[in-house]
């Protein structure tokens, strides 16, 4: 039985109304999408915020399988920046003890963003120090 529907509906003259059913479970789904969302407590969505923003930073930095095709020091600032942004005004709302294992992960990404850039920013001007201070 064939369950994935084809990219080119066919005509059905006795009135075919899948694409009716179609765009309603589209509908309900997102839908319950919506009321799972609200039910997340605030610190969960910014702890996996940052989780993302630090896994993607990760990548960016060349901390991955393969370095030589993931490294992108630009996309890399960019993240750290956000992270650092996002860890520094959440800490008071996430509590103390995600926001440490938060910062050391950023930190970690800080120290590999300096070891793999060519000419290393000057201390205090790299991604994110903006709003930790310095990282050496």
């Amino acid at each position: 039985m064939d369950t994935i529907p084809s990219p080119e509906p066919s005509f059905d003259p006795a009135g075919d109304d899948r694409p009716a059913q179609w765009e309603e479970q589209e509908r309900a789904a997102a839908n319950a999408a919506g009321r799972d969302i609200a039910d997340v407590p605030a610190v969960e969505v910014i702890t996996t915020t940052a989780v993302h923003l630090l896994s993607a930073a990760a990548v960016k930095v060349g901390l991955a399988d393969d370095p030589a095709s993931q490294t992108d020091l630009d996309e890399a600032r960019k993240l750290i920046n956000a992270l650092a942004g996002l860890i520094t005004a959440g800490a008071p709302e996430i509590s103390d003890m995600h926001a440490r294992s938060l910062r050391d992960g950023l930190r970690s990404v800080q120290l590999a963003f300096r070891e793999a850039s060519v000419i290393p920013d000057p201390i205090g001007k790299g991604p994110g120090e903006k709003w930790t201070g310095p990282v050496t």
